[in-house]
């Protein structure tokens, strides 16, 4: 996998100032006690660093997670050791799961759905997270929106610079494909390395969406607008899916 390798070392340098993690975890946690979700058994998908999966962690009594970076993993395992937390890590394409384990909660957070650009990637996602999930349990998980990725990320740049970070955000969407080419100079000592990463995420739309999740068995329960609860809009950026097996 070339991406998330020596980004992992900077990404949450770079990520934790925009994300409010604690938020995002009280909002899932809160939405666990309203649906009567059992905290036993923990799944979060594309987990990174872990920051979002530690927060939740703390909740129930066994953790999961998967990512396809070794390297952000091994970000996530300092994180939890640290914190005490006893994790199973796994090293899988959230596509095709194959955990000897269910879930009473499963998230994929942070736009980690939108990196899932062919049809039958997204249709094996689901039905695998499907397959893991206990009855009644939940799948909550996120995206950026068609109009955020087509209309503020699409064909246009981004610098970020704080001396000890710099890089340069370089898009160009086509056939709802955003392509970002991002190139980063990471201050060692008095140089800078350079080192150069290609991320693609794919726009979609809520009713391609609602489609493939009704085709997979599960029931849309909940849509939020960047986990509050106010109504999803066509300016919102960020889409969250609250979704239960049939029958929930």
């Amino acid at each position: 996998m070339s991406q998330y390798k020596d980004f992992a070392a900077v990404y949450d340098e770079l990520i934790n100032s925009d994300i409010d993690y604690n938020t995002w975890a009280d909002k899932i946690i809160k939405l666990c006690s309203k649906y009567n979700i059992e905290k036993s058994d923990y799944l979060d998908l594309a987990c990174g660093t872990g920051n979002l999966t530690n927060k939740i962690a703390k909740n129930f009594k066994r953790i999961w997670a998967v990512d396809l970076s070794e390297q952000m993993l091994t970000e996530a395992e300092g994180k939890f050791r640290a914190e005490g937390i006893k994790a199973k890590l796994v090293c899988q394409d959230i596509c095709s799961l194959k955990l000897n384990n269910s879930f009473d909660l499963i998230t994929c957070c942070l736009d980690s759905t939108n990196y899932i650009t062919e049809d039958k990637d997204m249709e094996a996602y689901f039905k695998g997270v499907y397959n893991h999930l206990k009855d009644n349990g939940l799948f909550i998980f996120d995206v950026n929106s068609y109009y955020k990725l087509t209309e503020i990320l699409g064909n246009n740049t981004f610098t970020f610079d704080n001396e000890e970070v710099v890089y340069i955000w370089d898009n160009f969407l086509e056939d709802d494909i955003v392509s970002m080419n991002l190139t980063f100079f990471v201050k060692e000592d008095n140089n800078y390395r350079r080192f150069d990463e290609v991320h693609s995420e794919r726009a979609y739309s809520q009713e391609y969406l609602d489609k493939i999740i009704g085709h997979t068995g599960f029931r849309i329960i909940e849509k939020l607008n960047n986990y509050e609860s106010i109504k999803v809009d066509k300016e919102c950026e960020r889409i969250v899916y609250v979704l239960g097996k049939e029958g929930k």
